[in-house]
């Protein structure tokens, strides 16, 4: 026997759901314009420099960077083109696949990152973090594990 699906959310879902929306897209704005402001660095660009840094080699194949970026492998050449343009990342081919490339941080792409790492974690701190207890830290925790969407791929 099945349910039909509600057509409406609640109010508390519809708080809960325009709340991450709004949450996100602001945080996610403040964060850029910090980056770009002080750095000359879009968050996006931050995102990908901070992956390779995480990576043995810092290095990653195209294809899984944009799965981690979230981003479609047409948009992730782009980008990666404007950062390999700017001396920040260098395109390599894989060797095992000769159709497989490989972004790699470049010492410049480093240095870079580095820089802007104080300001990026300042602002996460500032306008998020700061915002919540330690109860609220770890419910969002909890809810984030439930959600589970991030480790589905």
């Amino acid at each position: 026997m099945s349910t039909k699906p509600k057509r409406t959310f609640s109010p508390r879902e519809l708080n809960a759901w325009r709340g991450l929306l709004a949450t996100q897209s602001a945080l996610i704005t403040r964060l850029d314009e910090e980056l770009e402001r002080e750095h000359g660095l879009p968050l996006t660009s931050y995102e990908v420099l901070l992956h390779l840094t995480e990576e043995p080699g810092h290095s990653l194949r195209m294809g899984e960077l944009a799965e981690r970026l979230f981003l479609s492998r047409s948009g992730l050449t782009r980008l990666i083109d404007r950062l390999a343009k700017a001396g920040l990342v260098e395109r390599e081919v894989c060797e095992a696949d000769r159709r497989g490339y490989y972004a790699t941080l470049t010492a410049e792409g480093e240095r870079r990152f580095s820089e802007a790492r104080p300001t990026h974690l300042r602002g996460v701190r500032e306008h998020f973090l700061s915002k919540l207890d330690d109860d609220d830290l770890d419910a969002l925790g909890r809810a984030w594990e439930r959600v589970g969407l991030v480790d589905e791929g």
